[in-house]
């Protein structure tokens, strides 16, 4: 089964994101939602989805989000139950449809070969409107390419198996910015990653999200600094000559 967490804190278009739950055409998951002392109490909205699909509603006593966006997802990880994959769904992404129903059909292909499953994307904004075409992938691809090809990632856009979550865990960089890369790169032992093109996610694209906002800019950078000099430090061994070359100019840039 597929567990989808949310960590809840902004409820502008979390209808949105419920209401796409809501459509899938396949019903096999289940939603665990760890509200982060949000001051936007969704228990209303909540109600209108009890009998539609399966979830658990968690409301923090303290707000963890604010101090560590890595934090909150690992409290809301706890949530979940004997669930073997798990996807972060950020409270203003939606998804297509058939977004479980394909994960479902592909299953045979990529559950005992990979750790990361990869969806296709449309980034929206505001509105809702799509901002850019369906951005796809190859079926099969290198992780490294996220880094190497400058490919935009987010975090709602991946399933992972719980297992190497537990293993692993996700580093908690500043906004969490590049935790959600480097997750990529280390549940797949920084080698491929299987995608589908099938389905999507809109991701959103505004400026109440710290990936449109630019109020956050010092913290993105220092993030950055943090995640090379990470991969320079302990993951060496998994880049070649030329590729930490790259790394060492994206490092000095933000020294």
């Amino acid at each position: 089964m597929l567990a989808i967490v949310i960590p809840y804190y902004k409820i502008t278009f979390f209808e949105e994101t419920l209401e796409s739950l809501s459509n899938q055409t396949y019903k096999d998951f289940k939603v665990y939602i760890g509200d982060d002392n949000s001051p936007e109490n969704p228990s209303e909205l909540l109600k209108n989805y009890e009998n539609k699909f399966d979830f658990v509603y968690q409301k923090f006593e303290n707000n963890l989000g604010g101090k560590s966006l890595v934090k909150q997802w690992e409290r809301c990880i706890e949530l979940t139950n004997a669930e073997s994959w798990l996807m972060i769904l950020g409270d203003d992404d939606v998804l297509s449809e058939n977004f479980v129903e394909t994960f479902y059909k592909k299953k045979e292909s990529f559950q005992n070969s990979y750790n990361v499953v990869r969806f296709s994307v449309v980034k929206v904004n505001n509105n809702s409107v799509p901002i850019s075409d369906r951005i796809l992938n190859l079926e099969i691809e290198s992780s490294k390419k996220i880094l190497f090809d400058n490919k935009r990632s987010s975090l709602s856009e991946y399933v992972f198996t719980k297992d190497k979550i537990n293993e692993i865990g996700f580093k908690n960089f500043p906004l969490a910015w590049w935790s959600d890369v480097l997750a990529v790169l280390e549940f797949s032992n920084f080698d491929k990653i299987y995608s589908i093109n099938e389905s999507y996610v809109n991701v959103r694209i505004s400026d109440i999200s710290i990936s449109g906002s630019l109020h956050f800019e010092k913290a993105k950078e220092q993030a950055s600094y943090l995640f090379y000099d990470y991969l320079l430090a302990k993951k060496k061994k998994f880049f070649n000559k030329e590729e930490r070359n790259f790394l060492l100019e994206k490092i000095s840039k933000r020294y």
